[in-house]
């Protein structure tokens, strides 16, 4: 289906069923019962720079992050130098995953504890390589499966000094495509033959935005006209790069898969007449690293077209968005042997065409205007609102725009505050898990969407970016006062537990029945209060107490 026509169905569909984006509506939020495919996946995730710690360990070299982080950067001066201890705890990580019945583990390979500078030609740790064999075998000992991240963040610093890291421009004899390339195979030559699922970049949009872009990221290149679009260029370069070495060299005695993990917010449009807004706001989000990846080789047309408008306004001769060559476009088609999806909120999407701008910037070139119902419940993180229906609507555009591909979803999860006393009886986090997975069920059951797999973010309480320890997204607590970072299960971690054991919300349940005992009251208690519920929230609290936290914390000790 064309992509226009598609936002169109989803747009009346919304507005017929909720005259506000985000209202309860009791047909679009009805619990679906069922079950997932039986060979589902089921996974939770980690970063490495956020849970391994000791990050000059041996020959280990410096990352952009422990770069940004030592210099004063974080919330609360806060750093990855120790995190979550992973790199000696990565045992206990491991039982904490086989208690709660996981097969599959997502995390993410330190470039720099491989290779110091980032080139193979300056050196190999073999500290570091051991040290991920340790935990691959310690997984396969334990029946669960390593799905392996290449990039999640964590560029050595010398190759962003040496070269500019992701802006290198081609012109120098080494490239950064290459140097992935070289890393990516050394890491197949290595644990191919006991990783089968390779993801080569986690969130390029975040990288290239945030960290080229404006700079709020590591490594910190503030260049908000260009930078984040030569930095995108030369990571899907590297990406297809990376895949090309894997299936030439590795695929047919390995017999893996390599994909790529993108991050979307899904845009709704906030009145019929945004529908186009919404589409271009997805697509210079979604479309700019997935339309060349999954469909065509090269950008969105609607990218092309918005950034050839804005040169002409600008008094530019060429757009501000680069171009692949024909062998580029070939070379990059394709090179996806599934989808790799992140998505944790949606936003509201307005019209904000087409009034020139002095200052050009990837948020002004999308031109639209973003914000948020007023009834979404937030979360800790300033920019997370829970809006379940959400996820859905863009697994259906994925179907219908990518040409119906496999799709992993990669992380999905709620952020805490962290506080005094910890927050150990998550009801809103097990709210979201609930809604979320629901929404994912709906649509691999009901929309035919090819969903393979639901990873929660995050196994563990972990160091999160510039919010330092301020933000808690794990299904275990983490005491980060305590040298020995002991970790706590949370009542997330037993909800989990049993929405992996029973594979869904299977009819008949005890499961279920816990689940549609709290269903409305996760749904901001609009159907509670319909129904002559008027307890107020701490109500609510005991109440998940009684029909769900209590008696699964029951079976988690007896059947753990």
């Amino acid at each position: 289906m064309e992509p226009r026509k598609f936002f169109s169905l989803l747009l009346g569909v919304t507005l017929a069923l909720t005259p506000i984006n985000g209202a309860y509506d009791k047909e679009r939020d009805a619990l679906l019962k069922g079950t997932f495919p039986q060979d589902f996946i089921w996974s939770s995730a980690t970063a490495a720079y956020q849970i391994e710690g000791a990050w000059n360990v041996s020959d280990k070299g410096p990352s952009v992050w422990d770069t940004l982080a030592h210099q004063g950067r974080v919330y609360n001066q806060d750093t990855g130098d120790v995190a979550c201890d992973s790199y000696h705890k990565y045992p206990e990580d491991v039982a904490l995953m086989k208690q709660m019945g996981l097969k599959y583990y997502r995390f993410s390979i330190s470039w720099p504890r491989i290779f110091p500078t980032g080139e193979q030609q300056d050196g190999v740790n073999q500290d570091g390589v051991d040290y991920y064999n340790r935990l691959i075998d310690e997984l396969i000992v334990n029946d669960i499966q390593p799905m392996v991240t290449l990039f999640h963040w964590d560029l050595p610093q010398v190759l962003q000094d040496r070269y500019g890291g992701f802006l290198n421009n081609h012109t120098n004899t080494t490239v950064i495509h290459d140097l992935f390339g070289d890393y990516a195979r050394f890491l197949y030559q290595n644990y191919g033959d006991r990783v089968k699922y390779w993801i080569t970049f986690n969130e390029p949009w975040i990288t290239a935005w945030l960290g080229y872009g404006i700079g709020n990221f590591a490594p910190q290149h503030n260049e908000p006209a260009e930078g984040q679009y030569k930095a995108a260029h030369n990571i899907i370069l590297s990406h297809a790069k990376a895949y090309h070495i894997y299936d030439d060299e590795f695929r047919a005695a390995q017999g893996g898969q390599v994909g790529i993990t993108l991050n979307c917010d899904w845009g709704t449009p906030k009145t019929p007449a945004d529908a186009d807004a919404a589409l271009r706001y997805v697509q210079f989000f979604l479309g700019w690293f997935a339309h060349p990846i999954y469909k065509n080789g090269d950008y969105p047309e609607v990218m092309k077209t918005t950034m050839a408008r804005k040169a002409q306004e600008e008094g530019r001769t060429t757009s501000r968005l680069p171009e692949f060559t024909p062998e580029q476009k070939l070379s990059i088609s394709g090179t996806g042997d599934f989808f790799g999806l992140n998505h944790y909120t949606t936003v509201e999407v307005t019209d904000a065409c087409c009034t020139p701008i002095e200052n050009p910037n990837y948020d002004t070139d999308k031109d639209v205007g973003t914000g948020h119902a007023p009834d979404w419940p937030r979360a800790a993180s300033s920019w997370l609102y829970v809006v379940p229906w959400g996820i859905r609507n863009l697994l259906g555009f994925i179907k219908e725009e990518y040409g119906d591909p496999e799709i992993y979803v990669t992380e999905n999860g709620r952020s805490d505050h962290d506080q005094d006393p910890a927050i150990m009886m998550d009801m809103e986090r097990i709210c979201y898990y609930m809604m979320y997975t629901n929404e994912v069920m709906k649509a691999s059951n009901m929309d035919n969407v090819k969903v393979k797999a639901y990873t929660a973010w995050s196994l563990l309480d972990n160091f999160e970016w510039l919010s330092g320890y301020s933000e808690r997204f794990g299904l275990h607590y983490v005491d980060f006062n305590d040298p020995t970072r002991t970790r706590y299960p949370k009542a997330s971690s037993v909800f989990f537990k049993q929405l992996v054991r029973n594979n869904g919300y299977p009819e008949g349940s005890e499961f279920t029945k816990y689940v549609e005992n709290m269903w409305y009251f996760c749904h901001n208690t609009t159907e509670a209060e319909v129904n002559g519920y008027t307890g107020g929230a701490s109500q609510i609290s005991s109440l998940f107490s009684l029909f769900l936290a209590i008696p699964m914390m029951i079976a988690y000790s007896l059947i753990a």
